[in-house]
C-alpha cells in the first residue's frame, strides 16, 4: 500500500469512528417502469381537484406541482435524509435514469465507472444505493468501488440499529439484520468460498460460506427464543392491563409525520421528537384522559416509509401489537408535504401487511402551521368516510377538536347519559362518577342529590342502582 493510500485509509477510519463517514449517493429512475404515485393516490389527487375546481378553490397539494419530476426529486430528498439520519455526510449524488435495471450491476458499466471515479475523487467511505441490490449486484459493484457499497435496506436497517433502546428492539433490529445477511453471503470475498484453515479442518468438509451461514443459523434460531421471552412478559402485562379494560389509541403514519410531537403534545410524555427519521422506534404507551372524562391509552409507534423492508415488518410485529390491538387508529400525515397523497399509500400498505386497514381511523393532518391560510382551508375531511382533524402538534392547535374525534370515534364503551338519585352518604359513588364521567346539573335535596352524567356506559352502569326510574 502506497503512503497516499496508507493515508487515505487512515482519514477514512478516523472519520467512521466520529461516525461522520462521506458517502456518495446513487439514485435511480427506470422509466420502462417509472415509478410515479399508485393509481390510489392519483384519484384521491384528482378527487381532491375536481372538489376544489367545484368550490373554485385550489387543491389540498396542489401548490406542489405532483409532476413526475418532483415526485423524484422529493424521493431523493427523502433518501439523503436517510442518510443523514444514518451519520452520513453526503460527498456527491449521481442520478441516473435509465430503461431497466442492469441485472449484474443495476446500473450498468458506463455509469459505474462514473460512480467508480466520483467516489475515489471524493475519497468516499461508502457508496449508498436507493435500490434494493440482490447478492449478485452487491458482489459486482463492491469488485468495481473503492469502497463499501450499502443498499436501501441495509441503510434502513442500520437507522434502526442507531435508535434501539429497549432489549426487545435491539433483538427485532439483529434479527432482521441477520435475515438481511443470509442470502448475501455468497462472494462477500474470496475467503468465503474456500475451506477453513488449520489443523482438522483441511480435505472435504464445510466450506467458509457454510460455517457462516450456519452460524448465522444459529444466531437467528437464538435471537428468536429470547425474543419470544419478551414477547411473553409483554402478553403478560398487556393481560394485566386488559383486566381493567382501557381502549388502546395508536398513532400511525409516515415517518417524521410529526407522531412524536403529538404525542407529546396530547400526554406531556417528554417522548424524543426530532426531524431525524425514525427517531421513534420503540413503543410507548400512556395513558390519556378524554373530555369525556374516559381514560384511553395512547400509543405512539415506529413510522413507515416508502418500500420499507419486509423483514423489518415481520421483526417488529411484536412491537406493533399495540396497533392490531387498537381500538381507533391516528392516522398522522404531514399536510405540508408534497409527497402526502404517495405517503398516505405506503402507509396503508404496511397497515395492510399488518391486517389492520379495516379498524376505525381519524387522519390526522398534522403541521397546518406550515401552510398558508388559503391552503389549511382547502384541507379536505377525509376520504373513504374516514372523519379527518386538522391540527399543528408543535403549535397545538386543534388538539381540542382531534381529543373529541377520538371520542367520538371510541365505539367499545359508548357514550351515553343518565340521572342519578343517590344519598350523601354514598360519597365514593359520588366520587367515581364525578372523575369519569361529565356531570351536569347536580341539587339537593335533604340528604339526596339528584344529578344528570354523561360518560362510558360501562361507569354509568355499575352505579345502576341509583338510577331514577322513568
Amino acid at each position: 500500500m502506497s503512503l497516499a493510500e496508507a493515508q487515505a485509509e487512515a482519514a477514512r477510519a478516523a472519520r467512521a469512528s466520529a461516525r461522520q463517514e462521506l458517502a456518495v449517493l446513487v439514485a435511480l429512475e427506470f422509466t420502462g417502469e417509472r415509478r410515479r404515485l399508485t393509481a390510489a393516490a392519483k384519484l384521491a389527487r384528482d378527487a381532491a381537484a375536481m372538489r376544489a375546481e367545484a368550490e373554485d378553490a385550489p387543491a389540498a397539494g396542489s401548490h406542489h406541482g405532483w409532476g413526475g419530476d418532483l415526485d423524484f426529486q422529493e424521493s431523493l430528498q427523502e433518501f439523503k435524509e436517510l442518510a443523514r439520519s444514518a451519520g452520513a455526510r453526503v460527498a456527491a449524488t449521481v442520478v441516473q435514469r435509465r430503461a431497466r435495471p442492469d441485472p449484474a450491476t443495476l446500473v450498468g458499466h458506463g455509469k459505474l465507472d462514473e460512480i467508480a471515479a466520483v467516489a475515489a475523487s471524493a475519497d468516499a467511505d461508502l457508496v449508498l444505493f436507493d435500490h434494493d441490490l440482490t447478492p449478485t449486484q452487491l458482489r459486482n459493484l463492491e469488485e468495481r468501488l473503492p469502497c463499501r457499497v450499502i443498499d436501501r435496506t441495509q441503510l434502513i436497517l442500520d437507522i434502526f440499529a442507531r435508535h434501539a433502546r429497549t432489549r426487545e428492539g435491539q433483538l427485532q433490529v439483529e434479527l432482521a439484520q441477520l435475515e438481511y445477511q443470509l442470502p448475501r453471503l455468497a462472494g462477500r470475498g474470496k475467503a468465503m468460498s474456500q475451506l477453513g484453515g488449520g489443523i482438522g479442518t483441511r480435505g472435504p468438509g464445510e466450506t467458509q460460506l457454510e460455517t457462516d451461514r450456519r452460524k448465522i443459523n444459529l444466531r437467528i434460531d437464538h435471537v428468536k427464543e429470547q425474543l419470544e421471552a419478551v414477547r411473553r412478559i409483554r402478553r403478560q402485562q398487556r393481560q394485566r392491563r386488559e383486566a381493567v379494560p382501557v381502549p388502546v389509541v395508536a398513532l400511525v403514519g409516515y415517518t417524521n409525520a410529526g407522531k412524536s410531537t403529538l404525542f407529546n403534545a396530547l400526554t406531556e410524555a417528554g417522548v424524543l421528537e426530532s426531524a431525524r427519521m425514525f427517531a421513534t422506534l420503540d413503543p410507548k404507551l400512556k395513558q390519556l384522559q378524554l373530555p369525556s372524562r374516559r381514560k384511553i391509552l395512547l400509543s405512539d409507534t415506529v413510522g413507515f416509509i416508502r418500500n420499507l423492508p419486509h423483514t423489518l415488518v415481520t421483526s417488529f410485529r411484536a412491537t406493533l401489537e399495540e396497533v392490531e390491538r387498537a381500538e381507533v387508529l391516528l392516522h398522522v400525515r404531514d399536510a405540508s408535504s408534497p409527497m402526502m397523497d404517495e405517503q398516505k399509500v405506503q402507509v396503508q400498505k404496511v397497515l395492510g401487511e399488518l391486517e389492520v386497514r379495516g379498524k376505525p381511523a381519524i387522519e390526522v393532518l398534522n403541521k397546518i402551521d406550515l401552510l398558508p391560510e388559503v391552503e389549511r382551508a382547502a384541507l379536505g375531511s377525509g376520504a373513504d368516510g374516514v372523519p379527518a382533524v386538522a391540527v399543528s402538534a408543535l403549535t397545538r392547535v386543534g388538539l381540542d377538536g382531534l381529543l373529541a374525534a377520538i371520542d367520538g370515534a371510541l365505539v367499545a364503551d359508548p357514550l351515553v347519559e343518565a340521572r342519578f338519585r343517590l344519598p350523601q352518604s354514598e360519597g365514593a359513588a359520588l366520587a367515581a362518577l364525578e372523575a369519569g364521567a361529565v356531570v351536569g346539573e347536580k341539587t339537593f335535596e335533604g340528604n339526596l342529590v339528584y344529578l344528570a352524567a354523561r360518560g362510558p356506559a360501562s361507569l354509568l352502569e355499575r352505579y345502576r342502582r341509583f338510577r331514577e326510574r322513568g
